[in-house]
């Protein structure tokens, strides 16, 4: 099939091309057509679907910014803003270089752990935190907390042993884990199993020395972390994806209208 997109000949896709192209569900391009989010570049007279290059394209840009934890509503809203799609695809571009080396770089460290593990060698702990970099979050806490709040649990994380630091981290990994668990079960976020998931996240924020977990500022900051789950791709993957964040910040949401509400 072709079409003339701008005048010219381009080679067309049926919805379930793309949609195993693109490892989404027939369902949900039918969907973004019905909302407008993503229409095709033609409907035949059979009824059926065709995308050609442009269509592919914008079907990208979804799929990345809802990895960026966006909602469609929100989605429409930036493909709307007219941008270059290869500005903004180049932007992305450098967000995803940057968390492939973080990846690697952790990928690289586990695989060290399991060889000396199995080897009964030592663990060599400059090697087993690579990748694993607490810093990555100095700019945001400070822009939003001060540089204090970011100093104080810089010296807290310094001060750890090795062994203190791991169980830490498996700590934060266990209750992501239960994070995701509940999302993927389709659990309500404003039910008795979800907001003791809030609870206990509560917890473990103020166990982290500097946080502004003070009564009056708590609030504010579990709702702040909330939204930052949701909208920074780097929070959003502790918790399964998109989803997962979304149903966190809503868990979380509801327990600081709820239990923190003064």
């Amino acid at each position: 099939m072709r079409s003339t997109e701008s005048g010219e000949q381009h080679r067309e896709f049926s919805v379930q091309d793309v949609a195993r192209l693109a490892g989404v569900s027939s369902r949900t391009l039918r969907h973004y057509d019905a909302i407008g989010l993503l229409k095709p570049s033609r409907t035949g007279a059979n009824g059926y679907r065709y995308y050609g290059s442009r269509s592919l394209v914008r079907l990208q840009r979804i799929l990345l910014l809802r990895q960026l934890g966006l909602g469609l509503p929100e989605i429409a809203e930036v493909l709307e803003r007219g941008d270059n799609p290869a500005e903004a695809l180049r932007t992305h571009l450098v967000w995803l270089e940057k968390e492939q080396d973080r990846l690697g770089r952790q990928l690289a460290s586990v695989r060290r752990t399991i060889t000396a593990l199995e080897k009964g060698q030592d663990i060599m702990a400059e090697n087993t935190f690579d990748g694993f970099d607490h810093t990555q979050y100095r700019e945001e806490v400070e822009q939003k907390w001060g540089k204090e709040a970011y100093a104080r649990s810089d010296e807290w994380w310094k001060g750890m042993d090795d062994g203190e630091r791991a169980a830490w981290q498996e700590e934060t990994a266990e209750l992501g884990r239960a994070w995701a668990e509940a999302a993927a079960q389709g659990t309500d976020p404003t039910g008795p199993a979800a907001q003791g998931l809030a609870a206990r996240h509560v917890d473990w924020l103020r166990s982290v020395p500097g946080a502004p977990t003070g009564p009056e500022s708590l609030p504010g900051y579990v709702k702040s972390l909330a939204e930052m789950y949701v909208a920074d791709p780097r929070f959003a993957a502790n918790y399964g994806g998109a989803d997962g964040a979304a149903f966190v910040r809503e868990a979380l949401l509801a327990y600081a209208d709820g239990k923190l509400a003064g």
